[in-house]
This record gives structure tokens, sequence and C-alpha cells, in this order.
């Protein structure tokens, strides 16, 4: 699988709500498909998931992929989460809404058109200094619907390797159990937590432990600690005082970096040639960030960072 950048923003990250696995890797493929097509998403935006990319991407037979979004029809469009909202007053609020506010099913190519309620897209499409992104490569082999829910409020916090203490009640909306669910702790972490962390340490890029904190004998919350496993290196990564014109120039930024400079850079008039059609600057600044992954084209945009002061 190549590389996928999902981005969302962190306020979608930090929403409670409760999807399962095949909804959850739905709302990633259409993210995904309009990064690919360029035509971003707007609250108007259907956009297409075929069968056989879903059988493909998440590596499960055809007739089960038929089946996933099939279902989808059924349950998707019924899902409602919520999450926190700032006004210009810096008041906050909680904001309840469906994922979807139009779908549907063509059972003869076997593909669903979603259309994400307006209140989810601009959380899914703004590129501003609080969002998280991550390849879908990470999540595609999670089956449990906890463990994808887990690594995103994981990755969030990527740059320090932990999260502050979350209250269980909090923790457990987040990840989606529901209030009647697994209500003895035993349970809880037998069913939900230890199984998601154990997907999360053997199929993802980082693995994670808990610390659980208590109020008398009752466990209250818990904080997670996380490490990046050891990546293979794919490209040779040169030192920042090489030549920029050498063929195996490269230099590997993290993902703040990218997205910090690629929203400057998507601002830039000379780099209208590398715009499509009518995107936004924010949509511009997501591909562009996807860009600075691929040597060649680093290699291409590496004037345009040193005029930015990238060193």
């Amino acid at each position: 699988m190549k590389n996928e950048l999902v981005v969302k923003d962190n306020a979608l990250i930090n929403a409670s709500y409760n999807l399962e696995v095949t909804e959850q890797r739905l709302i990633l493929l259409a993210i995904l498909n309009a990064r690919e097509t360029g035509n971003g998403i707007t609250a108007d935006s259907k956009l297409e998931i075929h069968a056989k990319d879903y059988a493909s991407r998440f590596d499960i037979s055809n007739d089960g992929a038929y089946k996933a979004l099939k279902n989808a029809v059924l349950n998707l469009f019924d899902r409602q989460f919520s999450f926190k909202e700032q006004d210009k007053k810096g008041n906050v609020g909680t904001v309840k809404s469906r994922w979807v506010s139009r779908i549907k099913y063509i059972d003869d190519s076997a593909t669903l058109e979603i259309t994400f309620a307006p209140d989810v897209v601009p959380l899914i499409t703004r590129l501003e200094q609080h969002f998280t992104s991550y390849q879908l490569k990470q999540v595609s082999q999670l089956t449990s619907k906890y463990a994808i829910r887990l690594y995103e409020l994981l990755i969030a916090w990527r740059e320090v390797g932990k999260t502050p203490k979350i209250e269980l009640e909090d923790f457990r909306n987040k990840i989606g159990v529901e209030d009647t669910e697994y209500t003895a702790m035993n349970d809880f972490k037998k069913r939900v937590l230890d199984p998601a962390i154990k997907q999360i340490n053997k199929y993802t890029d980082i693995t994670a432990t808990y610390e659980q904190h208590k109020k008398g004998r009752l466990i209250s919350a818990f904080s997670f600690s996380f490490k990046l496993k050891h990546q293979p290196k794919i490209e040779k990564i040169v030192d920042l005082k090489r030549d920029p014109n050498t063929p195996d120039f490269f230099i590997r930024m993290t993902d703040s970096q990218r997205h910090l400079f690629a929203n400057k850079m998507a601002k830039l008039p000379e780099l209208s040639e590398y715009s499509q059609g009518t995107e936004s600057y924010e949509e511009f600044a997501i591909r562009i960030a996807e860009m600075l992954l691929i040597p060649e084209k680093f290699r291409e945009l590496y004037p345009y960072l040193e005029k930015l002061g990238f060193k």
C-alpha cells in the first residue's frame, strides 16, 4: 500500500463517537478519495468508494467488501458524534452532528457514494495548527474499532510521545464505548483496552503502554505513553549541508514541519503551476505536504523551502 495520508482536525480526533470498524474505514477512504482526485471536500461533494478498492486496501474478499458497503447504507447514515467547539468570544459548546448528510449504494457497480455532513467538512479539510495526520496503512490491519480510535487519540500526541491523563468517562466516550457496555473495569480492560493496545503494538508504527490512575480504590483515569518503532530507511537521508543539486538529496521533515511549510508554500504565487483547478489554499497545502514526502518532488520544492526559512 502506498503512503496515503489521512488528515483530520483534532476536534474530530478528540470527538466522541461510536463507529464500527467498517464505518471508520469507509470514512477514511472517503477522505482519501477527495485527496486523490484533488477536488477537495464540500458539503455537496459525492465521494465514491468502490468495493474492489475497499477489498484491496483492507485485505478482505470482494464479497466481504460488497456486504460492508451495503451495510453502511443502513448504518452510517444514522451515526452521530459530538465535539467541542469554541465561538468568537471564547465560549466552548458541544456540537452534535451526523457523519453524512447523504449516502447511496449503487448495486450494479458495487459503489458507495457519500456526502459528508456540513459540520464534518471543515473538520476534515481545514489545515491549521491543530491537526493530526497518519498513514492509512497504520490502521488498515486493525480489526478492533477501539484500536483504531485509540491509535488516532495517541498519534495526536506524536511530538511528545505521551498523553495527559484522560478521565475514564471521557475516555470511554472518545473510543466509542456505550454507557451500558463493559461497565465492570475487568470487562472494560479485557474486552476493550487490552485488545486495542495489543493490536496497536502488533500492527502499527508505535508501541504503547498505559497507566491507570485511581481515586481511592477505583480506577478513575488512564494515561498513555508510546514510542515510534524503528522504521527501515527507504530513502537515504542526507545532511543539511549537502549540495541540494545532488541526485540523492532528500531531507525527511517531521509532520509538523511539512504541514507548516506547505501551508506557507500554498500561498506563493511562484507555485501556482502546481495547483489543480479551483482547489483552495488549504487543499493545495495538503497536496504540497504529501509532495514533500517524495524525494523527487522534495528536490523540486527545496528552493521554495529555503526561501521560507527552512534550515
